[in-house]
């Protein structure tokens, strides 16, 4: 998108992904269609969007082969039926090795898929919350940056733990990325202690809008998510933040829909005053 085209409006949604997608798909489909009623022309959906699963071995029964999967034709369908633009956070798929991948889908809105990413950095961390966290055990990751046209910008896709590496962000935005993708499920511990500030940091250092869908409450495996799903400007102001409740963190109790229009000037305007991404020798 380039300066003097019309501002894309954006959904962000926050739910809590049940440890099914027939599940989860009922708590899901009415937040996409209230946000295309809201006039929203691309909803971005959370990591792990369809289901969070009680354990591994329900992981596996949950989880569809790559390119055999009713519940995206599902999402396929529902973006063309609105017409709109859906970013799906993830979806977790049987990968052809064994091991299962995290995709990121970009869907358009005649309801054809138009880009995928599988995420890069795998989540191997101890947040303190009893649990511990090893993606890498069970998925494999992906190794390709991708961008694509959405709405007339153009976004980086990005998913949940990818936040904590600058030079991803730092790349995206110096190949082209107007606005980032930063779907996610973010722990209740590390979130209350890194979101906001992680979330505003990519968005200064690279001058781009970010939008961050999240899942927020407990989920079947007994994880707590953090939730306030944000839209940031790039100038790292939020212009939109979802209400969450950090007390209560019943399923369903901290559903949300945000919304936020991204003016591509503002991308221009932001690198101008402060033109950091051409800076060099680039390190990333």
């Amino acid at each position: 998108m380039t300066a003097g085209h019309d501002p894309v409006a954006v959904a962000a949604l926050q739910y809590c992904a049940a440890g099914t997608a027939e599940e989860t798909l009922h708590t899901l489909m009415p937040l996409i269609n209230r946000a295309a009623d809201d006039g929203a022309k691309l909803v971005c959906l959370p990591e792990a969007a369809t289901f969070l699963a009680a354990s591994r071995a329900a992981l596996c029964d949950e989880a569809e082969p790559v390119g055999e999967s009713p519940v995206l034709d599902s999402l396929c369908n529902a973006a063309a039926r609105r017409g709109i633009e859906l970013s799906i956070g993830s979806m977790f798929f049987l990968g052809p090795d064994g091991r299962h991948v995290n995709r990121h889908l970009l869907v358009g809105a005649n309801g054809e898929i138009r880009a995928q990413y599988d995420k890069i950095h795998m989540f191997d961390a101890d947040v303190g919350d009893g649990k511990s966290y090893r993606e890498s055990r069970y998925f494999a990751p992906g190794d390709e940056m991708v961008r694509a046209d959405s709405c007339g910008m153009n976004m980086g896709l990005t998913i949940c733990y990818d936040l904590r590496f600058p030079h991803l962000y730092r790349r995206l935005a110096r190949d082209g990325a107007q606005m980032l993708a930063i779907p996610a499920a973010f722990t209740f511990n590390s979130g209350k202690a890194h979101w906001h500030v992680l979330l505003r940091a990519r968005a200064i250092e690279t001058g781009c809008f970010v939008v961050a869908a999240a899942q927020c409450g407990t989920h079947a495996d007994g994880r707590r998510t953090y939730g306030h799903a944000l839209i940031v400007s790039p100038w790292g102001e939020i212009m939109a933040e979802a209400d969450t409740d950090d007390g209560n963190a019943a399923a369903g109790a901290n559903d949300a829909v945000i919304h936020a229009s991204l003016d591509a000037d503002l991308v221009v305007k932001a690198r101008k005053a402060i033109p950091s991404l051409g800076t060099q020798p680039d390190f990333s």
